[in-house]
């Protein structure tokens, strides 16, 4: 059986290494995996032949333990080999992917709008950290949101993610998407509901499985546009964290807002206030499979 602790290799340079070392030093696997089992660093034969052919890499404490005993016992400098592994890529748990809202009617416009941008219904990218501003104008709706995201390949290389935008129950025009940095929109498409709008992004960096890029977008309101006095971000994986900054205009300050979270299990929304200042700032921890909110009003709350 395969070592756990081990994935597909990334480039040739660990291999390389590890091969001149055993050749220059005259040994066998045999001999390593026997020294290395007496000194407590066990590894399987197979996984020395998986290293010394690039087919795979070691991964995790363990197993880079062993490569730094490997070191000593090929008679080589600290770090020679372990400085060639190169980073990880393990995903970690982050648990299954999930539609992030709890009201179901716009999910096929959403996987259609993915599918019609060459991507499935849950795209192999992860959000690992989001930054959303969002700017609210002297009329109460919103104006602009601005979204940062550390990106990550969950399987085999990522060269482009998908974004949508989704208004259950009202038909808008499509919005304006602008890419900001990190990649350059080269897809667009809008659901014939107009509940859903999206675009796909080609990375400037592509990325393999685990690895991580940055890119930063924008979605602006054009002329036209029905109001909208609601904000978020969702995620169809779990995230390190999502924040969510929304900015109001200092002379259009809500009557009542209301900020939370909805999820496949429902939507939990509590009251709050605007303590200085005119923003309000949102943040969550390992958050998702959802969507986090901020909702507002003028007048009584309907």
């Amino acid at each position: 059986m395969d070592d756990p602790d081990v994935r597909e290799a990334g480039d040739g340079g660990f291999a390389e290494a590890l091969r001149d070392a055993i050749l220059a030093r005259g040994a066998t696997l045999a001999w390593l995996n026997k020294k290395l089992r007496d000194n407590g660093n066990p590894v399987s034969m197979a996984t020395l032949s998986y290293w010394r052919s690039g087919a795979r890499r070691p991964e995790g404490a363990q197993s880079l333990a062993a490569v730094a005993d490997i070191e000593d016992l090929l008679r080589l400098p600290s770090g020679s080999l372990s400085g060639l592994v190169g980073p990880t890529q393990r995903i970690g748990p982050v648990g299954p992917p999930a539609f992030p809202l709890s009201e179901s009617s716009v999910e096929d416009a959403v996987t259609e709008v993915f599918h019609a941008l060459g991507a499935p219904q849950f795209d192999l990218a992860r959000d690992v950290s989001t930054h959303a501003v969002t700017d609210v104008g002297a009329d109460g709706n919103v104006i602009s949101r601005t979204t940062r995201t550390l990106v990550q390949s969950m399987s085999g290389l990522l060269t482009d993610v998908p974004y949508v935008d989704m208004t259950p129950g009202i038909a808008t025009p499509a919005p304006v998407f602008r890419a900001i940095a990190g990649g350059r929109i080269t897809a667009r498409h809008s659901h014939p509901s107009g509940q859903v709008h999206g675009f796909s992004l080609k990375l400037d960096q592509p990325v393999d499985s685990a690895q991580m890029t940055m890119i930063e977008w924008a979605f602006e309101v054009p002329p036209g546009y029905p109001s909208v006095r609601e904000t978020g971000h969702g995620v169809a994986r779990q995230a390190r964290d999502v924040v969510l900054w929304t900015r109001f205009h200092p002379d259009a300050l809500p009557d009542w807002i209301e900020g939370g979270e909805e999820t496949p299990d429902g939507v939990e929304l509590t009251p709050l206030t605007i303590t200085s200042g005119s923003s309000v700032l949102q943040v969550r921890r390992r958050f998702g499979p959802g969507m986090l909110l901020l909702r507002w009003g003028y007048g009584e709350r309907e």
